[in-house]
């Protein structure tokens, strides 16, 4: 079982940054792949960055949507229990409350396939 607690989010003008957290309790966390999703209101959930369990020899492996591709930067702390989505240059179309998920396994970047979800946190950006 894994609980997970997002936190970071506020509102910030465009062109900004703001770096979010997912903390999660359990001991095999390291052994999750863990993804960040938004919603804005009146649109769908969507995928926007995942990493996958640290390999010991090569690390984690990293995905992004495209339309974060470059600005957007996740990265795990596993002795810490935690993932980071670092956002930069923030445009108002990101505005959305930001979900980080877990799952057993690989990466996946439909919602459907994790497992465990924070409550969310929400991101605002004004133009």
């Amino acid at each position: 079982q894994v609980q997970l607690v997002e936190s970071g989010g506020g509102l910030v003008q465009a062109g900004g940054s703001l770096r979010l957290s997912c903390a999660a309790s359990g001991r095999t966390f390291s052994r999750y792949a863990v993804g960040w999703f938004r919603q804005a209101p009146g649109k769908e959930r969507e995928f926007v960055a995942a990493i996958s369990w640290a390999i010991v020899w090569s690390g984690s492996s990293t995905y992004y949507a495209d339309s974060v591709k470059g600005r957007f930067t996740i990265s795990r702390d596993n002795a810490k229990n935690a993932v980071y989505l670092q956002m930069n240059s923030l445009k108002p179309e990101d505005t959305a409350v930001y979900y980080c998920a877990g799952r057993g396994g690989k990466t996946a970047v439909d919602d459907a396939e994790y497992d465990y979800w924070g409550q969310g946190t929400q991101v605002t950006v004004s133009s």
